[in-house]
């Protein structure tokens, strides 16, 4: 993967555009770090990329909070105590409910 700074961008579009075409993928720099990406796409497949990009995202996020999950111990959790977490915080809201007109 190559990386283009963000004043490179600025003031060489249609150099970028080309590079963009032969590599697939640039990643756009800002003061040295990434932060950005292009992807190079047809454009009958924007909708098929969009959704791709997506769902990597989503599936890192879901990985991140299954790392968490572990670090915290929460992956040892049993049904039965998330039904008395349940049934703690129904406990905790039993007479503090407002009725609505």
């Amino acid at each position: 993967m190559d990386y283009v700074t963000v004043r490179e961008f600025r003031t060489r579009p249609a150099k970028i555009w080309q590079r963009l075409e032969a590599e697939k993928e640039l990643v756009i720099t800002r003061n040295g770090k990434p932060f950005a990406v292009l992807a190079f796409t047809a454009s009958n497949r924007v909708e098929d990329s969009l959704r791709a990009i997506r769902r990597a995202r989503f599936e890192q996020a879901l990985r991140v909070q299954h790392q968490r999950a572990r670090a915290a111990g929460l992956d040892r959790v049993t049904l039965k105590d998330i039904n008395a977490e349940i049934a703690a915080a129904r406990r905790a809201t039993r007479g503090k409910r407002t009725r609505r007109p």
